[in-house]
C-alpha cells in the first residue's frame, strides 16, 4: 500500500516507517520537524515537510502521495506541558487532526490508523485496562486524544473513513537504526540510560510510598517493534475499531533502574523525590481484544531485551540524532 505517515520523523513514527518499508509498502513521511528529526526518516521513504495546521499544504501533500491509508503519529505528548499550556495541545492534536480528516475526505483516503493513548482512561477503575472501562482523561493531553477518537467515529459514520485507534502507554526500546531522542526527554528508560552514559548525575524517582511491591509506580513497557507490528496489522482491519495494547505485566521504576544497571554494567545514582500529582500506582493495558481479533501478541515480554535494544542504540548515538 501507499501509506502517508504523519509524525514519521518522531520516535514511534520513524520505526513504524522503517517496518512498513521492510514489509514492502510505499511511504510518504509528513512532519514539521519541531519534535522529529530529519535523520530519523528512513531514506527509502519520500518526505514532505509540512504542518497539520496548514490545511492547504497538508491536502496537497496527501494528494501528491497518492495515499491509500494514513498512519497518524503527529502530536504533542507531554502531560505536564499540557497542564500548563492546554491551548497548544488542543490546537495541534485536535485542530490539526481535524485538518487531516478533512484532507483525507477531500482526497478520498478511507483508512487511518491512529496512535492514541491509554491516557484517555485517566486513573483507571482497575488494571489491566481493557476497552470496556470509561474514558475519563485527567489532563489536556489525554483529552485531546479522546476528542480525536470521537471525531473518528463521526467521520466513519458520515464519510465512511475507517479507523483503528491504538491506545498504549510506554513505548520503549529501539530498532538497529532508529531510537528514542526527544528534545525534552520525560521518559524513564532514556533518562536512566543518560545517567549510565555520564550525561546526567542521577535519575529521579517520584514517590516511593505507593501500594506496589517496592513502593514505586508500575508501568507497562512495550517494545517499539511490537508496536509497529500492531500498527501494520491494523492496516488490514476493514471495520473501525479501538484497541488497547499491553504486555500483560508491569515493571516498577526501581525494577527499570535495576534492569538498566544489569544491562549496562554501570551504577545508576538515584534521587528520591515526592510523588507527582496525578500519577496512579499501576497502569497496565490489556491486549486481549487485539490478540483475539487481529492476532497481535508482543514478542518482547521481558524488560531486559527492551532495554538492551535501547542501550545499543544510545551507545551508537550518544548525542541522539544531533540535529
Amino acid at each position: 500500500m501507499r501509506i502517508f505517515v504523519t509524525g514519521g520523523a518522531g520516535y514511534i513514527g520513524s520505526i513504524c516507517v522503517e517496518e512498513l518499508l521492510n514489509a514492502g509498502h510505499q511511504v510518504t513521511v509528513f512532519d514539521n520537524l519541531t519534535e522529529g528529526h530529519r535523520s530519523a526518516i528512513d531514506p527509502r521513504a519520500d518526505f514532505a515537510q509540512g504542518d497539520l495546521l496548514d490545511p492547504q499544504g497538508l491536502q496537497a501533500a496527501l494528494r501528491a502521495a497518492g495515499a491509500e491509508a494514513v498512519m497518524h503519529f503527529a502530536a504533542n505528548a507531554l502531560v505536564g506541558e499540557s497542564m500548563s499550556n492546554p491551548t497548544k495541545y488542543f490546537r495541534n492534536n485536535v485542530t490539526g487532526g481535524m485538518h487531516l480528516l478533512e484532507a483525507m475526505n477531500e482526497c478520498g483516503v478511507k483508512k487511518i490508523v491512529f496512535s492514541s493513548t491509554c491516557a484517555t482512561f485517566g486513573t483507571p477503575e482497575r488494571v489491566p485496562i481493557d476497552e470496556t472501562l470509561p474514558q475519563r482523561p485527567i489532563n489536556p493531553y489525554g483529552e485531546s486524544k479522546l476528542i480525536f477518537e470521537q471525531m473518528l467515529r463521526w467521520y466513519d459514520e458520515i464519510h465512511g473513513i475507517k479507523s483503528v485507534a491504538l491506545r498504549y502507554f510506554n513505548a520503549a526500546g529501539a530498532s538497529a537504526r532508529f531510537g528514542e531522542d526527544h528534545r525534552i526527554e520525560t521518559h524513564l528508560i532514556p533518562n536512566v540510560l543518560k545517567v549510565a552514559l555520564g550525561q546526567k548525575p542521577n535519575v529521579s524517582i517520584f514517590g516511593t510510598d505507593y501500594e506496589t511491591p517496592d513502593g514505586t509506580c508500575v508501568r507497562d513497557y512495550i517494545h517499539i517493534l511490537d508496536l509497529a507490528q500492531a500498527h501494520m496489522l491494523a492496516l488490514g482491519r476493514e471495520a473501525s475499531a479501538k484497541y488497547n495494547l499491553g504486555t500483560g505485566g508491569g515493571t516498577s521504576v526501581r525494577e527499570i533502574i535495576t534492569a538498566c544497571e544489569r544491562v549496562t554494567g554501570r551504577k545508576i545514582e538515584v534521587l528520591e523525590q515526592p510523588r507527582r500529582s496525578g500519577d496512579p500506582a499501576r497502569l497496565i493495558a490489556s491486549s486481549e481484544r487485539i490478540h483475539s481479533e487481529l492476532g497481535w501478541a508482543p514478542k518482547f515480554q521481558a524488560i531486559d531485551p527492551i532495554i538492551e535494544s535501547a542501550w545499543a542504540w544510545h551507545l551508537r548515538h550518544p548525542n541522539g540524532y544531533g540535529d
